[in-house]
């Protein structure tokens, strides 16, 4: 009875993981395992983006970055932002207006439930915060982006 008990758990089990991992895929359809993630990124990419991290403000890259250009996901080379829509917040990172294609990110709660976490939609990794504490003739918003989650493409 125990082993037919232990078959039919392992069974449903796989099953189960087996729907949730395909239903995973098709909601975030460029997702990969954090092993693959470790070979892909840098180890500051990987720490902001996978483990949720924050850089330090004024010692990232693009906090004081003024060229033209675009924001692509430092994980899928997809556009997020542009240097149209970034601002100086006086934060110490790069923050902008509003994102190139609201349909590339997803607003969440983060682990701690205060904050608003930014995330790439297609990966599910973490980009950075966003605050209602933005420029008001621009639409209120403050999406505060870690440097280590995005690559600049200079125009």
């Amino acid at each position: 009875m125990k082993k037919v008990f232990s078959i039919s758990t392992l069974v449903l089990l796989v099953i189960f993981g087996t729907y949730f991992t395909n239903a995973q895929t098709k909601s975030r359809p460029k997702a990969k395992a954090a092993a693959e993630w470790k070979k892909i990124l840098t180890p500051n990419q990987y720490y902001i983006m996978v483990e949720q991290g924050t850089e330090p403000p004024y010692k990232n890259a693009y906090f004081d970055l003024h060229e033209k250009g675009v924001f692509v996901s430092a994980a899928t080379g997809d556009v997020l932002f542009t240097s149209e829509d970034k601002y100086d917040s006086g934060t110490g990172w790069p923050s902008f207006v509003k994102p190139v294609n609201p349909n590339m990110i997803e607003i969440r709660k983060d682990a701690d439930g205060e904050r608003d976490e930014v995330i790439e939609r297609s990966t599910g990794l973490h980009l950075g915060h966003v605050f209602d504490d933005g420029p008001a003739n621009r639409g209120g918003k403050r999406y505060c982006m870690n440097s280590g989650a995005l690559k600049f493409v200079k125009k």
